[in-house]
């Protein structure tokens, strides 16, 4: 008979409710799950501390961050994805989607992006197959609409890659996240340096673009997201026709709509949204776009997303369950919510038969203080 794991004397953060009690792990899933506040002998006494599902994280960039953690600095891709692996174990998130971009810019414009999709989904498949990830990875590709080379690229993948979301981006400025050219201007600029006239013309290089390639790049993302058998989603909707748009492509999922009239109308036609935790903590959008804090007021927010700070996801929601007075509805947005709108049936709630991905944290002046992950019931951080 398989021994059996009990953490007890824990606050249990269910589906509804927070209660405080016990509960069991076997073979990597859920046994058992009791109230009260005994500790049973050889049981691990939580004194009180949070235990909640496993983060499930939908859309993160932060793989990139490491692949490039200084401008024109690339990073070998197996010390990357080790190094992101065990940075979201350390957060907390024991299922990812790794945002991978998908369609490069090939020509001489100071701000091109070789391809890399292919080959970093291989990468992460191989160290997958050997064991070395601590946490469940799925790959996310990004598709920017707004490049040269994407349907080629899309035609690289194939239904036993086993994609789990497409999205499509279009980062053309002067709409979408950008409809603020000036914060476009701040964001690239920052990264790479531009005269005036070579940043003139590399905004008049992407308008062209889009307009030579976006409808057909978008149709593309569309078709492929259905033969892959992927989930597909929307990317900076800002307004209501982006949205039923979007709603007539088969989008389930908003990632991060920029208005309210967005959000409103993701809600009428029931996609889900998907909101930035880093927004939620820092009060707003740092591209000036509608505020996550906002959003979460009007019951208009579904799922958080880490974004680009692995740390803040748990933080968020948190955060979330203090505006909204109910911890375990907050939790939901990181947990229950964002598995089960990709399909994932079998984690996200602490429940009986569900697969034993589990953190345990405490709260230190509302602020959630990581102690332990598990991962299929296995300690990774």
């Amino acid at each position: 008979m398989t021994q059996q794991t009990i953490f007890a004397n824990a606050r249990l953060i269910l589906k509804d409710e927070v209660i405080t009690g016990s509960l069991a792990v076997a073979d990597g899933v859920i046994t058992d799950i009791a109230q009260g506040a005994s500790v049973p002998k050889g049981a691990i006494d939580l004194e009180g501390d949070y235990l909640s599902p496993g983060l499930v994280e939908l859309h993160t960039d932060n793989v990139e961050r490491h692949l490039e953690p200084r401008p024109k600095v690339s990073w070998p891709f197996r010390a990357a994805i080790l190094a992101h692996d065990r940075e979201l174990a350390g957060a907390g998130i024991t299922t990812v989607f790794d945002a991978i971009r998908i369609g490069s810019i090939v020509s001489d414009t100071g701000a091109g992006y070789p391809k890399y999709a292919r080959q970093m989904t291989d990468e992460i498949m191989g160290v997958r197959a050997a064991g070395l990830l601590r946490i469940s990875h799925h790959i996310h590709l990004r598709a920017e609409v707004c490049s040269e080379t994407l349907i080629d690229e899309l035609d690289e993948f194939s239904e036993e890659d086993r994609i789990g979301i497409v999205s499509m981006m279009d980062h053309t400025p002067g709409q979408r996240q950008f409809v603020d050219i000036s914060k476009f201007e701040t964001y690239i600029r920052g990264k790479r340096a531009y005269s005036d006239e070579q940043w003139d013309g590399y905004v008049d290089f992407l308008y062209g673009l889009q307009a030579r390639l976006g409808a057909k790049h978008e149709a593309a993302t569309v078709a492929a997201a259905k033969r892959l058998g992927a989930t597909l989603a929307s990317h900076d909707d800002t307004t209501a026709d982006q949205v039923a748009t979007s709603h007539s492509y088969g989008v389930s999922v908003a990632e991060f709509p920029t208005t309210v009239a967005a959000a409103e109308t993701c809600r009428a036609k029931g996609i889900t949204t998907i909101m930035g935790a880093p927004n939620l903590i820092r009060g707003g959008s740092h591209s000036g776009n509608v505020a996550a804090a906002d959003l979460a007021q009007m019951d208009l927010l579904d799922i958080l997303s880490s974004d680009y700070v692995p740390a803040g996801l748990l933080m968020a929601a948190v955060q979330l369950g203090d505006i909204w007075g109910n911890l375990a509805r907050g939790m939901q947005t990181v947990t229950t919510t964002s598995a089960h709108s990709v399909g994932l049936m079998d984690r996200g709630a602490l429940e009986v038969g569900q697969r034993a991905d589990i953190i345990r944290f405490a709260l230190q002046d509302q602020t959630p203080v990581l102690h332990e992950t598990w991962s299929a019931g296995k300690r990774v951080s």
